[in-house]
């Protein structure tokens, strides 16, 4: 549903554009509201489960989202969608970490927990194509409000079989990591904020204090947490080598997906010409292999072991954006997109899922909520700060790239 909901509104954004009365600057923040009220609350929401149970937290999650993706879908104004895009990125940021949390309390550290993330990750990688395609689709043959209100009866679903099939995790006594909480809330918000708007303004003065101000909370809370008797992110999640590294590379490897998407789609709409359904459509190759592989990676793990499937799936993605970089004006649409597609499809499959269990190896049930945030935040970063700096990059030799413009950059106003 997360993961969906990002892609579905991307390709909904020139009928949200016109029919909400956003300005072209507007427009960009349908987007970046949620984002960055999801990367401000990913620690808390994921610490949060720890504390007061994650089988309620994550009903919480649900019916946040649930409540604010039906107040988006009957949206009247831009005024009114931005404000529930803000309340649906609170609902993601607890129900995010919630999630992979309860993967890893309910099945044990090994094989069964690898297959479980493997599917976990597979879900994931999918929908951010099928929301592509789905949202293509609902935008030219019916609207894109009825990808948001869908999500009323999935909700519900979800929330009474998490009643049903979900034990409850024991509340943990103690005191509330308040001063964590709110350092780490304030300096993701600011960070995530500076690099969006980086992307739109470029790199003012208001964009580099933002990020200044990012820097100096996000350091203070590092020290508040290595003196917190209960932290919100305790730092001995970073003591593990493996975790770490998975932390790190979650950064690059999330920071080259959403370019592909992101670029891929301007390519599709605004240099082939496609409309919005066949743009979504020409995603479909992405898919393919993506789940048949996921389902196979517990059995190649156990085989060859976790980092040569990680190096396979990373470099099989490095081909891939090569071949699909010299994608062109009257590029054939097989040979130069649909083909790397498919690849990153492989690419996905063989790496998510690696990195997602490493990122919560070995860590034990009380902290299972606090280094499934660590995961998200990671892929939070790459997505926002990724993306923001390849939009800087493209911007810089964006004259020489006939027929494209950056929507969310420009010397003026950012534009759709």
């Amino acid at each position: 549903m997360i993961v969906l909901d990002i892609s579905v509104v991307l390709t909904g954004l020139p009928k949200i554009h016109n029919e909400l009365g956003f300005t072209d600057a507007g427009l960009a923040w349908v987007q970046s509201a949620y984002t960055l009220t999801f990367g401000g609350f990913l620690l808390l929401g994921a610490r949060a489960g720890d504390i007061l149970g994650r089988r309620r937290m994550f009903v919480v999650g649900m019916t946040i989202f649930t409540v604010a993706s039906v107040a988006i879908g009957a949206s009247q104004s831009s005024a009114w969608m931005l404000s529930w895009r803000a309340i649906q990125g609170l609902g993601s940021a607890i129900l995010a970490p919630t999630t992979l949390a309860l993967l890893q309390t309910t099945f044990d550290e090994g094989e069964e927990r690898v297959r479980a993330v493997s599917l976990y990750s597979a879900a994931a990688g999918v929908s951010a194509t099928v929301g592509l395609v789905v949202g293509g689709l609902l935008a030219d043959w019916l609207s894109w409000r009825v990808g948001f209100l869908i999500n009323l009866p999935i909700g519900i679903a979800t929330v009474a079989a998490a009643r049903i099939y979900i034990h409850e995790t024991k509340k943990r006594p103690g005191t509330f990591d308040l001063f964590g909480a709110v350092t780490s809330t304030l300096g993701m918000a600011a960070f995530v904020y500076g690099f969006i708007r980086s992307a739109q303004a470029g790199w003012d003065v208001v964009t580099l204090a933002t990020l200044i101000a990012a820097v100096i909370m996000l350091g203070a809370f590092v020290l508040i947490e290595r003196g917190a008797k209960q932290p919100i992110l305790p730092l001995r999640l970073f003591s593990d080598s493996e975790r770490s590294g998975a932390y790190g590379a979650r950064v690059l490897y999330i920071s080259a997906m959403v370019g592909f998407f992101f670029f891929t789609t301007l390519y599709l709409q605004q240099v082939a010409g496609l409309r919005p359904a066949l743009a979504g459509l020409a995603f479909v190759p992405a898919t393919m292999l993506h789940v048949p592989v996921a389902v196979i990676v517990p059995r190649l793990i156990r085989r060859f072991g976790r980092n040569p499937v990680l190096i396979v799936g990373m470099l099989i993605g490095i081909v891939a954006m090569a071949w699909l970089s010299r994608a062109g004006v009257g590029s054939n649409y097989w040979t130069a997109v649909a083909l790397p597609m498919v690849l990153i499809g492989i690419s996905q499959g063989l790496t998510l899922s690696p990195l997602t269990s490493s990122g919560v190896a070995r860590v034990d049930h009380a902290d299972a909520g606090a280094a499934s945030g660590a995961v998200n935040v990671a892929h939070q970063i790459g997505s926002s700060v990724g993306l923001g700096v390849l939009i800087a990059i493209a911007a810089i030799g964006s004259n020489g790239l006939n027929g494209i413009e950056f929507p969310m950059r420009s010397t003026q106003e950012p534009s759709c």
